[in-house]
């Protein structure tokens, strides 16, 4: 089924006001301007239940005190107008009230070893980042960057302004690529003499995760949890030149709890989102979480559970894949792109048969939702600044074999 033909529904997230000296009462809306689509009440459609800076200057601890560096309070409600956000309506009865300086985190439902993300990361709190890492500057200008921790304190304030009736969990983080240091008192000191208060950290690359648990959905028996995070790699900026504008990557999507594979579509994701304080930050997360249309975002991902690929099908995918990356760049231009590696297909033939979720089915086939996860599965191995990048296109990857199944020629050369 061809889902273009959808015409865009309204956003489920809605601006309306709020007063502070009562409670709203949240009522039901549905989905009335629907052209193709059955139309469905929110509670049908959410259950209750190794590069490295060489020279980079950087701020040292034992320093920071003696600087003064202004700190940038985030506003409570989006500049540009007087109403908030209420997202994600529901009855009063279901409703968690939640305070809003600070915010309340919900406990973590699944403290299960498998993450959202593996290749060479390790986890670390908040409070690492916070108090044991120092913050890379803009060398020839000393100033400051965003810091991560500064990153995931703005998402977090926008969160909770998006979903002021529903709990959300501490932040998941992930790094990689640590770079260590030296306080200048210990600049002659042999390595195995140093202090720990004399050692410095930062990472180059953090990817993090927020999720709301109270939003969910069911696809083929899957339970998805509505999630938003974000990725930070100061390997993509010029830390040797002034300050400019700095890259982030946004995303809101939902991660399936049964793996932990996150689920991204283009209108809840962010590639480039470029900004030079944490107020303009803060403006464009809330302005995705906005735009986010998550009904029809559902809606595709169920489709995905109707076309299946035969045993042949599958073979002549994971054969033509492997055949893409060495494609000369004049044939690749007329094919559409497909943003995973030989390491990734491999990954992907192994769990067809071997994956205890996402495997092939008796008969050798194997649907698309089940295919799609195999992507999502594979890019956990990817490196943290091209991971939402692929988790991207492995959705609109099986969206286009879904249409070449229903007869569109574009993604065809991956199954002749």
């Amino acid at each position: 089924m061809d889902t273009q033909s959808f015409s865009k529904t309204p956003n489920i997230i809605e601006l309306v006001s709020r007063s502070v000296e009562a409670p709203i009462s949240l009522e039901l809306r549905s989905v009335s301007n629907t052209v193709s689509v059955e139309k469905k009440s929110i509670r049908d459609l959410f259950l209750d239940d190794n590069e490295t800076f060489e020279d980079a200057e950087v701020f040292y601890p034992s320093k920071m005190n003696e600087i003064d560096i202004p700190r940038i309070d985030i506003p409570k409600k989006e500049p540009e107008t007087s109403n908030v956000v209420q997202a994600f309506l529901m009855p009063n009865s279901k409703a968690q009230t939640i305070s809003h300086n600070p915010a309340v985190l919900a406990e973590s439902r699944d403290n299960q070893p498998n993450p959202f993300i593996l290749a060479n990361t390790s986890e670390v709190t908040l409070h690492h980042l916070q108090s044991d890492c120092i913050i890379p500057v803009f060398s020839k200008d000393n100033e400051k960057t965003i810091a991560h921790q500064e990153f995931i304190e703005v998402v977090l304030s926008a969160v909770q302004e998006v979903f002021p009736h529903h709990s959300i969990t501490e932040p998941e983080i992930r790094v990689s690529h640590q770079i260590k240091g030296r306080t200048p008192s210990a600049i002659y000191k042999p390595v195995k003499e140093l202090l720990e208060h004399e050692k410095t950290i930062y990472y180059e690359r953090m990817a993090f995760i927020i999720k709301v648990p109270s939003i969910t959905d069911i696809v083929n028996g899957n339970e998805l949890s509505l999630t938003i995070g974000g990725i930070r790699s100061y390997n993509q900026e010029n830390l040797y030149s002034k300050k400019s504008l700095e890259r982030f990557k946004f995303f809101i999507g939902f991660q399936n709890q049964v793996c932990m594979n996150l689920c991204v579509s283009t209108d809840g994701f962010l590639e480039d989102m470029r900004v030079s304080n944490a107020h303009e930050l803060y403006t464009k997360a809330l302005e995705t979480m906005q735009s986010y249309n998550a009904e029809l975002h559902l809606m595709e991902m169920k489709e995905l559970t109707q076309d299946y690929l035969s045993e042949h099908q599958f073979a002549q995918l994971i054969g033509k894949s492997r055949l893409y990356q060495h494609l000369p760049k004049s044939e690749k231009q007329n094919i559409p792109l497909l943003n995973f590696n030989d390491s990734h297909i491999n990954t992907m033939a192994k769990d067809y048969y071997e994956d205890n979720n996402f495997c092939r089915q008796a008969d050798g086939r194997i649907n698309l939702w089940d295919a799609y996860n195999l992507f999502t599965q594979a890019n956990k191995s990817s490196y943290i600044d091209t991971f939402l990048d692929r988790n991207l296109n492995a959705f609109e990857f099986s969206k286009g074999i879904q249409k070449t199944l229903n007869g569109s020629p574009n993604y065809h050369w991956f199954l002749s």
